[in-house]
Formats: C-alpha cells, structure tokens, sequence
C-alpha cells in the first residue's frame, strides 16, 4: 500500500513561513500562526493513529516550529506597537516618521 500525504502538511508549512513573514504587519503573523498551529494539531492526532498510512510529517513539524516562532515575534511586535501607541501617541508616531523620512532624504 502507497503511503498518503498528510492532509495540509504544505499548507502547515506555508503558513508557517508566513506567519514569520507576516509578523511585522500588525498582526498578520498572529492569524497565519494559530491557523497553522490547528491544522498541525489535527495533521499530528492523524499521524499518530496511523503512522504507517501517511508521509509528509516532516512538513507538520517543520510548520508547527515555525508558526512558533512567528507568534511569538509576532506578539512581541504586536506589543510593541502597543507599548508606542500608550507612550508616545498616533500623533508623536506620525512626528517620528516625518523626522526619519527628513533625516534619509524622502
């Protein structure tokens, strides 16, 4: 008997690159990662009931580190902006970016 590939082990993977990606756009990073996460729950729970049907597991836990590592960059970006907005405010950001776009030329 073949050995089938496990259902979403490249979306897994995908998202989970994404989630890295993704981690500097206001919380994009997060939803790839959760996302990612679920679906290697699931993927690893049908793999461990039957391992001999399925290949592609590499993929699950290649993506399920990654998604990982994207949320946790993902919140501490998240928090990061967060931490700016109650310091400083919209309007001292907008001043900071006026500056840097005046001190490189822009």
């Amino acid at each position: 008997m073949e050995k089938q590939t496990l259902p979403n082990s490249t979306l897994i993977l995908v998202f989970g690159i994404l989630s890295i990606v993704g981690c500097c756009c206001y919380g994009i990073g997060i939803i790839f990662a959760i996302v990612a996460l679920v679906l290697a729950k699931k993927a690893t729970a049908l793999y461990t009931e039957s391992p001999e049907l399925y290949s592609g597991h590499q993929n699950v836990k290649t993506g399920k580190i990654l998604a990982i590592i994207g949320l946790i960059l993902s919140v501490i970006y998240f928090g990061y902006i967060i931490w700016l907005f109650t310091t400083i405010g919209y309007d001292g950001i907008l001043e900071m970016q006026k500056e840097m776009m005046e001190q490189y030329g822009g």
